[in-house]
């Protein structure tokens, strides 16, 4: 900033006007317009990193409210339990009558008169009463925020080199990839590709796989993952491309859902299903969830070929 500050050095500027008078004038708004360029791109540039910097921070608070929630969903459990397991007060043992003589004194019989079976029933009954308030709020209280997150963060997405390409021995719509995704052994994948797919285009390519799907068998072929791959309503279909520079194995995030996925998604929650009415390419080919881009980190965005205003599948 001190350089452009310079610039309008006012003995810069006699100077270019005593070696040129015609066109030191125009050097010099030149200057100026070159000098405000800068500081504007300057404060963007500030203005972006803040904004990275927010996102972090936002992504940070995220975790600690889920975290803050799980204690809390302890916390009522205990106290659940400790409610249903604590035994049930026993009523005060009552002193029997004892015949005395007609001529006893008063001292002797000072104990309170027992209590009619009337009364024993009532103070029974509001002792049940009274658990059954104390008990009701906290079993209530239990299902506070009990809802798993649905986001794209709990989706394990990988970067896949596909080793080879092969029809489905019993479904001609289907095709058969084995993909090496950073692991001992690649993986075997079962895929609708669509029928203007060129198979064996996609022979040594990179693509993006969902790798903690439930594995399954589909015409005969266990599939152990499942191809990314975008398409239009005229049956149009590819591939979602990894950022240049990236490997098998590589994991895609998103810089607005941190957090670890899932071991192995459980189809009961359909977590998928769930997910892909927001998995979209927009307008620039990128693609994206909730507009946050498919990110491998230190590399870039994932992408489609040719397709724009797609949907992911």
């Amino acid at each position: 900033m001190d350089n452009v500050d310079n610039l309008f050095n006012p003995s810069l500027a006699a100077a270019l006007i005593k070696l040129d008078a015609e066109d030191g004038e125009q050097i010099m708004e030149y200057f100026k317009t070159q000098a405000l360029l800068m500081k504007e791109k300057a404060l963007l540039q500030a203005s972006v990193r803040d904004q990275r910097k927010l996102l972090v921070e936002n992504g940070k608070l995220k975790k600690d409210i889920e975290l803050l929630r799980t204690q809390l969903q302890d916390k009522q459990r205990r106290r659940t339990a400790k409610a249903l397991l604590s035994p049930p007060v026993s009523p005060a043992p009552t002193t029997p009558v004892v015949n005395q003589p007609a001529g006893a004194t008063a001292a002797v019989s000072t104990n309170p008169p027992p209590a009619s079976s009337h009364d024993r029933r009532e103070r029974q009954s509001r002792r049940k009463r009274g658990g059954e308030r104390k008990a009701r709020p906290t079993s209530d209280s239990f299902s506070l925020g009990a809802e798993p997150r649905i986001d794209v963060s709990r989706l394990d997405l990988r970067v896949g080199r596909i080793l080879s390409v092969r029809r489905h021995p019993l479904a001609e719509a289907m095709s058969v990839q084995e993909v090496e995704v950073g692991e001992n052994a690649p993986r075997t994948v079962v895929s609708k590709l669509g029928e203007k797919t060129h198979l064996e285009e996609l022979q040594g390519g990179l693509a993006v796989l969902l790798c903690n799907v439930k594995a399954c068998k589909l015409r005969g072929v266990v599939s152990q993952a499942r191809l990314l791959c975008c398409s239009t309503p005229d049956d149009c279909t590819e591939l979602l491309t990894p950022p240049t520079g990236s490997t098998p194995g590589d994991r895609v995030t998103f810089l607005n859902y941190p957090g670890d996925p899932d071991r192995e998604l459980q189809s009961k929650e359909r977590v998928w299903e769930l997910l892909q009415a927001d998995l979209q390419v927009n307008s620039r080919g990128v693609a994206n969830y909730k507009g946050c881009g498919f990110e491998v980190k230190g590399k870039g965005l994932c992408r489609t070929p040719s397709l724009t205003n797609a949907v992911i599948r």
